[in-house]
């Protein structure tokens, strides 16, 4: 199913100061394992204070970046800054970031009070401002009146917020998340969402979080860079990602997009190129005789698939200047035939139905046609 625009948490994240280092800072990164070279050439800068996703599908090399940030790999060449200071050679143990894993990694024989404090008794911390700071932490993640509870009496949300908790109480700088949301189920991933956002703004620090879930990156993240085949992309907030894709695979990655170019692309917007345009801004209409309006493009074909999804439509046609769209349109009114697939009138559109299609100009988002 395609995705629609999300209700953002937030737009405009507020960048670093001028003249302040970043959190984070790669450059030319390189990880090579053999012959495959799963970096190839990064370059960011991620401010502190920022909830910053990386997104990519498998193989993209958004996991390497993490696992070299946080110094569990060691790069083929390039360097990485944290808080200005140079740390590519250096052990996990001597960079100020923590990292929370998809599997949780809690220990079943202590209680949830005694896995926030692991780190903490590792590193010496007396008793007395141990125990404090672990509760502190449970508190931040609304847990304190679980402290004493083993790991198998939580839920697995449970589970993961005991894991962001441990890794919070040793204050690193940047927190560093592997998917950890992707064993959870629907219902709870979504509930998960909301309080992991809600606690990055709380703590204020630099939340660095993979993913392969564009619908989860965009949910959260202040900004988002694509990865694919071990580069970037495109860095820019989820509105500019998803509304202004820099990329083909951008364009096609990022929730769903429909891609017109060639012979299509100069019969239907009039110019040659390759250009995306979102399902849910296309409209759908049985009555040909309607000229598209002002500043609309407008193109006409004929339905090949009719999807019924409860709050959506999903209808899929075939262009009379060749290719084919898809269109996304929300159910607003009670349907008396929804399997075929209706308009607001009860008018059926069935497949092999002829329809215009019509959207604004400015939705002809032009892409790159390679990287």
């Amino acid at each position: 199913m395609p995705n629609q625009a999300p209700t953002l948490p937030r737009e405009d994240p507020t960048p670093a100061s001028a003249g302040a280092e970043p959190a984070i800072r790669l450059r030319g990164l390189r990880k090579e394992f053999g012959p495959v070279r799963a970096v190839d050439g990064v370059d960011l800068d991620i401010p502190a204070g920022e909830f910053f996703s990386m997104l990519g599908p498998s193989g993209s090399g958004k996991t390497t970046v993490l696992r070299l940030i946080a110094g569990f790999e060691l790069p083929t060449g390039g360097t990485i800054e944290l808080d200005g200071r140079e740390v590519s050679r250096l052990p996990p143990f001597d960079r100020d970031v923590n990292t929370v894993f998809q599997d949780y990694a809690l220990f079943p024989h202590m209680s949830v009070l005694q896995n926030v404090e692991y780190g903490l008794r590792v590193k010496r911390v007396p008793k007395g401002p141990r125990r404090e700071r672990a509760l502190d932490a449970l508190r931040s993640v609304h847990l304190s009146d679980h402290a004493e509870r083993k790991p198998s009496q939580l839920s697995g949300g449970q589970r993961q917020r005991v894991a962001l908790a441990r890794a919070l109480v040793n204050r690193p700088k940047v927190l560093l998340l592997d998917e950890p949301l992707g064993a959870l189920d629907l219902k709870l991933r979504l509930a998960m969402q909301t309080e992991l956002k809600a606690l990055q703004r709380e703590v204020g620090i630099t939340f660095i979080f993979v993913t392969h879930d564009q619908d989860e990156a965009l949910t959260m993240s202040d900004r988002i860079a694509v990865f694919n085949e071990g580069r970037i992309e495109q860095v820019g907030t989820p509105v500019e990602v998803y509304e202004h894709p820099a990329s083909a695979f951008v364009a096609g990655f990022v929730g769903t997009s429909n891609l017109i170019s060639g012979h299509a692309a100069e019969a239907v917007i009039g110019r040659p190129g390759v250009f995306s345009i979102r399902p849910e801004k296309i409209r759908v209409d049985g009555d040909l005789s309607q000229p598209a309006g002002d500043g609309e493009t407008s193109a006409t074909g004929t339905l090949t698939n009719v999807v019924y999804a409860g709050a959506t439509m999903r209808y899929e046609v075939s262009l009379d200047a060749g290719g084919q769209l898809a269109v996304l349109q929300q159910n607003t009114e009670g349907r008396r035939n929804a399997s075929a697939g209706t308009t607001g009138r009860d008018e059926p559109f069935r497949t092999d139905t002829r329809v215009r299609l019509s959207w604004r100009h400015e939705h002809n988002v032009r892409v790159p046609d390679q990287r």
